[in-house]
C-alpha cells in the first residue's frame, strides 16, 4: 500500500503543495527519491533513517521507492524528512491513516529523532488554508509566525515521537496560539540628535508619512547617513497584513531566526551588491534587497558608486512595487514595495557646489559630469524628493540644542498613514505614492492658485508627466501632514521645492 503525506515547497515566497508518496515493496534493501529533488532531500534518506532507529522504530528491509509529486516541480531543501518518515512508519502500519489526510507535514529531522526548523513556514500555513485542510504539523520553532494564519491548527512538534503519537492518537498537543509582540519603539537614537538639516529633516517625516522615495544630496559629513539611519525611529507600527507580508519574504528567504518580522525593515546593502542579490534570482530564485526591505526602508548610500546595472535594475521594483524574475528554472514575481532613499556626492571629491573657506573641489567638469551620469535620468524622475543638504555649520554644532524628538514626528506621520488608509480603503494602494493618474484626478483636490504654482514650475524646471504627478503626490502628502482636505498652495510651494537637483552646466 502506498503511503501518501502532503507537503510543500516554496517557490518564490509562495508554497505549491506537494505529495510525498512512499512505497515500500519487494526487493533488495534500498531508498530511492525521485520527483527532481535536489541534494538535500537525495540527503534525507540517510537522516531518515538514523532518526527512525534512534526514535525506537524500526527501518523496513525493503525496496522503498520515495516520489516527490508532481515530479516536474524541483524540489529543495529539507522539509521532506518528516514526511518521509511518516510514510516509511505508515507502509509498516506504525502511523494510524485517520489524521494523515487532515494536514499537511514539513519538517527537517535531526539524526536522533528531532524535529528542526525550515524556511517558508508561513507561506506553508497560507497554503494549508487555501486548500481546505484542517492544520499543519511542523518543527516547534516555526510554530509562532504560522500563528499568523488563524483558522487553522498549528501543531508544533520537538520529535519525531511526538508526531507518531499526535497521529495515532496517543496523545494531544495543542495547537499553537498566537501570541505575537508589537514592535519595539525603543532605539538607541533619536533624531533629536542631528543639528540643524530642518530641511532635511522635514523631507524624511514627507517621505515616511506618504512613501515617498528620497534623495540626499550633499558634500561628505553634511549628516545625509546620519538622518537616514534615524528613519526606523519614526516609522509607524506595521498593520497585521504587512507582518505577514514581510514574514513571508523572510521566511521564504530563510532569514527568520525567530518569531515574526514586526518591526519595518531597514536594509543597507553595500555598494558592491550584485544584481542578483539586488532583485532577487538565483538557482534556486530567493528574494533580494529590494523584497527584503518590503514594507519598509531600502538605505543605498553613495549611490553612484552602485553598478550602473544595479541602480537600472531598480526601475520596476519602484514603480510596480513588484519585480518579476525569469531564470531557467521558471518566473517568480517578488513584491518589492519600499522607501528607497538614496544619498550621494556632487562630485568624487564631494564638494561640487558646495565650496567654503575650508574645502573647495578639486574635480574636472568632465568628471563631476561623468560622476553624475552613473545615475540616470530615468532613475532620478522616479525619486519623488530631492534634498541638497550644506555641511552644518559650526554654530549650530557649538549651540547642541536638541532638535524635535522622533516620537514627536511619528504621532504626525501615524496620522498622516490614517488619513490614507481610510482614503484608500477600497483600493489595493496604501499611501499617497501609490496613486496612479485616476487615484490622483479623484483624491489630489487643487486650488485655482495652487494649480497657477504647480503650472508654472513644470514650466520653469522642465518636469516631466511623471514629475508633475509626483509634485502632487507630495502636495497631498504635506495636506495630509496638516489635516488638510484640498491641497493648497503652500503644499505645492513646498514639494516643489524637494525637486530641485545639483546640476553640471
Amino acid at each position: 500500500m502506498v503511503a501518501e503525506i502532503k507537503s510543500y515547497t516554496v517557490i518564490g515566497v509562495n508554497a505549491v503543495e506537494v505529495t510525498v508518496q512512499v512505497d515500500a515493496g519487494r526487493g533488495l534493501p534500498s531508498v530511492a527519491i525521485v520527483g527532481l529533488p535536489d541534494s538535500a532531500v537525495k540527503e534525507s534518506k540517510e537522516r531518515v533513517r538514523s532518526a527512525v532507529v534512534n526514535s525506537g522504530y524500526p527501518f523496513p528491509t525493503k525496496k522503498i521507492v520515495i516520489n516527490l509529486a508532481p515530479a516536474d516541480l524541483r524540489k529543495e531543501g529539507t522539509i521532506y524528512d518528516l514526511p518521509i518518515s511518516v510514510g516509511i512508519l505508515f507502509s509498516q502500519n506504525i502511523v494510524s491513516e485517520a489524521k494523515l489526510k487532515d494536514y499537511l507535514v514539513a519538517g527537517e529531522l535531526g539524526l536522533n529523532g528531532e524535529v528542526r526548523r525550515v524556511k517558508g513556514a508561513l507561506a506553508f500555513a497560507i497554503l494549508a488554508k487555501e486548500k481546505g485542510y484542517k492544520g499543519v504539523i511542523l518543527p516547534f520553532k516555526n510554530a509562532e509566525e504560522a500563528s499568523l494564519i488563524s483558522g487553522i491548527e498549528i501543531i508544533p512538534v520537538k520529535s519525531l515521537v511526538d508526531v507518531v503519537a499526535f497521529l495515532n492518537g496517543d496523545c494531544v498537543i495543542e495547537p499553537f496560539k498566537e501570541n505575537r509582540k508589537s514592535g519595539n519603539f525603543q532605539f538607541d537614537v533619536d533624531m533629536a540628535d542631528v543639528s540643524g538639516q530642518f530641511h532635511a529633516k522635514r523631507a524624511v517625516e514627507i517621505a515616511v508619512a506618504g512613501g515617498h522615495n528620497l534623495l540626499f544630496f550633499g558634500p561628505p559629513g553634511s549628516g545625509k547617513t546620519m538622518i537616514t539611519r534615524r528613519i526606523p525611529t519614526i516609522l509607524p507600527e506595521m498593520t497585521e497584513r504587512e507582518i505577514i507580508e514581510t514574514t513571508k519574504i523572510y521566511s521564504a528567504a530563510g532569514l527568520l531566526s525567530g518569531g515574526v518580522v514586526n518591526k519595518r525593515p531597514f536594509r543597507s546593502p553595500h555598494h558592491l551588491v550584485s544584481d542578483v542579490a539586488m532583485v532577487g534570482g538565483g538557482s534556486n530564485l530567493k528574494p533580494g534587497e529590494v523584497s527584503l526591505a518590503h514594507n519598509g526602508v531600502l538605505f543605498l548610500d553613495e549611490f553612484p558608486e552602485f553598478k550602473r546595472s544595479v541602480i537600472e535594475a531598480l526601475r520596476q521594483p519602484i514603480e510596480d512595487g513588484m519585480v518579476t524574475v525569469s531564470r531557467i528554472s521558471g518566473t517568480v514575481a517578488f513584491p518589492s514595495r519600499f522607501i528607497l532613499v538614496a544619498a550621494m556626492n556632487p562630485c568624487p571629491c564631494g564638494f561640487y557646489g558646495f565650496e567654503d573657506n575650508v574645502h573647495q573641489c578639486s574635480c574636472s567638469p568632465f568628471q563631476v559630469k561623468r560622476y553624475l551620469s552613473k545615475v540616470s535620468g530615468p532613475i532620478l524622475d522616479r525619486i519623488d524628493i530631492h534634498v541638497s543638504l550644506p555641511a552644518v555649520k559650526v554654530e549650530e554644532l557649538s549651540k547642541g540644542e536638541k532638535g524635535e524628538p522622533s516620537a514627536s514626528i511619528r504621532v504626525r506621520v501615524e496620522k498622516a498613514h490614517s488619513i490614507q488608509k481610510e482614503r484608500f480603503k477600497n483600493l489595493p494602494i496604501s499611501f499617497n505614492s501609490h496613486m496612479g493618474n485616476r487615484e490622483i484626478r479623484s483624491f489630489c483636490v487643487m486650488t485655482l492658485e495652487a494649480e497657477g504654482i504647480l503650472n508654472r514650475a513644470v514650466s520653469t524646471f522642465r518636469l516631466s508627466a511623471r514629475g508633475y504627478n509626483r509634485i502632487v503626490k507630495i502636495a497631498k502628502t504635506i495636506a495630509d501632514l496638516e489635516g488638510e482636505d484640498n491641497i493648497k498652495p503652500h503644499h505645492v510651494a513646498e514639494a516643489v521645492s524637494f525637486r530641485e537637483i545639483v546640476k553640471v552646466n
